[in-house]
């Protein structure tokens, strides 16, 4: 037996097969050292004569989880990954790829380039490249739908689909699957397959009815939006049916090529970093988090039973505590109906589903609350409410416990006041339905504490969330920026634009519903009562909408009352708004001295997009968001701001500095009085 390290692989002899150990921490990405190590074992691999197989393994918790994406942005180097495959695909001695973990992307490629596949039992794979806007690049366009066919091969790829390692052998994806003793079983494998080569490459794609092929396409279109990367992966799918082989794998890398240095492909990789990035605590507020094993959440609504739900999802304990028997039994009938519901759509086993109910202790005794490690508060958005709960809870939780506020807006630090520990208090901004949103604001109050504070990220993280740190103020980092674009939204219908014409100009900018179909959406009357909440603070002199507010009075309240901007007849929206609206709309513009014009889609877009730059600056200039990229993740995770757009600091350094600044002296004068411009120096620099 010999062994030999070659920077990121580790290879072995173990009798007459050559174990390649692939050692690059934390997901052993398939970066440059591991493409020039793989090169090096199988050069190894086919020069020894005492050698007749391979396996390929990863060394830690994964096989290889993707490539390193850093990388895709610059020129890569040689060996790039299809020669390394061809080399896997060409040496005389058959390679094993023994999968553990994940094998994503790249790392899935090199599996199927292998001769043979065993798999550890729940190891994950897909090809997640269509939603870093680009195709896979090597290979897996052609030998995947070798596999599993036309049809099936465009829907995981365009979706970025990961399945299990049980589905992949349904799929003959893997050709083993063991629950233990990967690599035993792998160099056994090996063994028996020593002396023959089954490359994938050389099998024929299945044949299938063109309507299924098509009506695949056409899922795929709808789902992908239509987006270049969902466009260029079904064509190359599609050519390892039509065309050669070799003529189809270079197609693939070309269209690769030039997708990889794409503005949207730049964008969705900032995306990809900036979430990492954004639940790590700065450097200077790093602590340890408290222990967390129960949850008691104040209020079985909507919002309570989601955020329920996500506990008991985690492992966790949860106390659900209502104020009456009634509200109670329907906040528990939610949580129920979730679990039901997943059952009967085959996404949960009963056995999990009923585990996750028998930890929830629903209840209307705050004693309850000492038993917590963690409160959270979320009844209705109403700071007197709130505080009126606060004080109540500084009765009933045990010291130590951490106590949080789920509000969209309301002043942090003016409830943590109510308590006789405000270093306990922090806000947990979570979004609607909490169960399926993934991004949750951490607010950190003026005397929160940083263990507190660590907790909140460690709990985001515990519930597969996305927690962003925020700062104490109006509307955190989300909802500020969001009224931001809302309010110039409003001033372009009293400038000229009709709600419609408003929103179609942002759904094609990549917002999945415009300004005004939302609001109907979630509701007018919750802006409404914000509204009024801010009314004896606003400054008479700054250009104030009343737009909204006259429509609540005329009991408009959007889709719950079948109006508010639009009109909705059996459920459906209009698709222009009707004579009430425009007539509200009209007479504002009056009122404000204005003779309307028409705005085009790339000036409505443009004005939307410089409000939240602007108001990003102004997040970063007051210490509000404590990295650029985090604003980023918060409009894409939480507003529908288009992912493919990378977020408004994205967008803004993608534009001339110049223009930029220009046009936001000239939004400044349309906006009036209270309109601040910022130093984009912040965001640009």
């Amino acid at each position: 037996m010999k062994e030999e390290i070659m920077s990121t692989i580790r290879t072995e002899q173990l009798g007459d097969v050559l174990l390649i150990e692939i050692n690059n921490p934390p997901i052993n990405a398939g970066s440059l050292t591991v493409r020039q190590g793989l090169t090096a074992a199988i050069q190894q691999l086919q020069a020894q004569p005492d050698l007749r197989a391979g396996v390929i393994i990863g060394g830690g918790t994964t096989f290889v989880a993707g490539s390193d994406l850093r990388e895709f942005g610059q020129p890569l180097q040689d060996p790039q990954l299809p020669t390394v495959l061809a080399q896997i695909e060409t040496c005389s001695k058959p390679i094993v790829a023994a999968l553990h973990g994940a094998a994503l992307g790249g790392g899935l490629e090199l599996a199927l380039a292998c001769d043979a596949r065993i798999a550890l039992a729940g190891t994950l794979m897909g090809l997640p490249e269509v939603t870093l806007g680009i195709i896979p690049g090597a290979g897996g366009t052609q030998r995947l739908p070798r596999r599993v066919g036309v049809s099936r091969a465009i829907l995981m790829i365009c979706s970025g689909e990961r399945i299990k390692a049980d589905k992949a052998l349904a799929l003959r994806l893997v050709d083993e699957v063991v629950s233990a003793d990967l690599q035993t079983h792998a160099i056994a494998l090996a063994q028996r397959l020593a002396g023959r080569k089954c490359r994938i490459r050389d099998e024929q794609v299945p044949t299938e009815d063109a309507a299924v092929i098509e009506q695949a396409e056409q899922a795929a279109l709808r789902a992908g939006k239509r987006r270049p990367a969902v466009l260029a992966a079904i064509a190359a799918v599609k050519n390892a049916a039509l065309l050669p082989v070799d003529e189809s794998l270079a197609q693939e890398r070309a269209v690769f090529q030039q997708l990889r240095v794409s503005t949207e492909a730049f964008a969705l990789r900032h995306q990809f970093f900036a979430e990492r990035e954004a639940t790590k605590l700065p450097s200077t507020l790093s602590a340890a988090p408290r222990p967390l094993q129960t949850v008691a959440i104040i209020g079985a609504g909507t919002m309570g039973a989601g955020i329920a739900i996500c506990a008991l999802d985690a492992g966790l304990a949860v106390i659900l505590l209502e104020q009456d028997s009634a509200a109670l039994q329907r906040g528990q009938q939610r949580v129920t109906d979730h679990y039901q519901g997943r059952v009967s759509a085959g996404k949960m086993k009963a056995s999990l589903a009923a585990a996750n109910e028998a930890r929830l202790v629903p209840t209307t005794d705050w004693a309850q609350l000492s038993r917590a490690d963690l409160v959270i508060e979320a009844v209705f958005e109403e700071l007197a409410v709130k505080q009126e709960v606060f004080k109540k809870i500084d009765q009933y939780a045990r010291a130590g416990a951490v106590l949080a506020t789920n509000t969209s807006y309301l002043d942090v630090d003016a409830i943590a006041n109510a308590t006789a520990r405000p270093q306990d208090v922090l806000g947990l901004h979570f979004f609607s339905p909490a169960n399926v949103m993934k991004l949750l604001e951490v607010v950190r109050g003026a005397r929160t504490s940083l263990d507190v504070l660590a907790t909140g990220m460690d709990l985001g993280k515990k519930l597969k969330k996305l927690p962003v740190l925020t700062g104490n103020a109006f509307g955190f980092i989300g909802n500020r920026i969001y009224n931001a674009y809302r309010r110039q939204c409003e001033f372009m219908l009293e400038d000229g634009a009709w709600p419609e014409d408003v929103d179609s100009a942002l759904q094609g900018f990549g917002f999945a519903m415009g300004p005004f179909a939302v609001a109907d959406l979630t509701g007018l009357d919750i802006a409404w009562r914000m509204r009024k909440s801010q009314a004896a603070s606003r400054d008479p002199r700054e250009r104030y909408v009343s737009i909204l507010d006259q429509l609540c009075e005329l009991g408009r309240l959007g889709r719950k009352t079948d109006a508010g901007y639009y009109t909705y007849v059996d459920g459906k929206k209009s698709k222009a708004t009707d004579a009430v609206v425009r007539n509200i709309i009209e007479h504002a513009s009056q009122q404000r001295g204005l003779t309307r014009q028409a705005l085009s889609a790339a000036q409505i877009q443009r004005r939307a997009m410089l409000a939240m730059v602007n108001e990003a600056a102004l997040l970063l200039q007051e210490g509000i968001a404590s990295r650029a990229s985090d604003i980023d993740v918060v409009l894409v995770q939480g507003y529908g701001f288009p992912r493919w757009e990378g977020g408004p600091v994205f967008w803004a350094r993608q534009q001339e500095r110049s223009a930029l600044e220009h046009d936001l002296q000239v939004l400044a004068a349309e906006s009036g009085h209270g309109f601040v411009v910022a130093d984009l120096s912040v965001l640009l620099n």
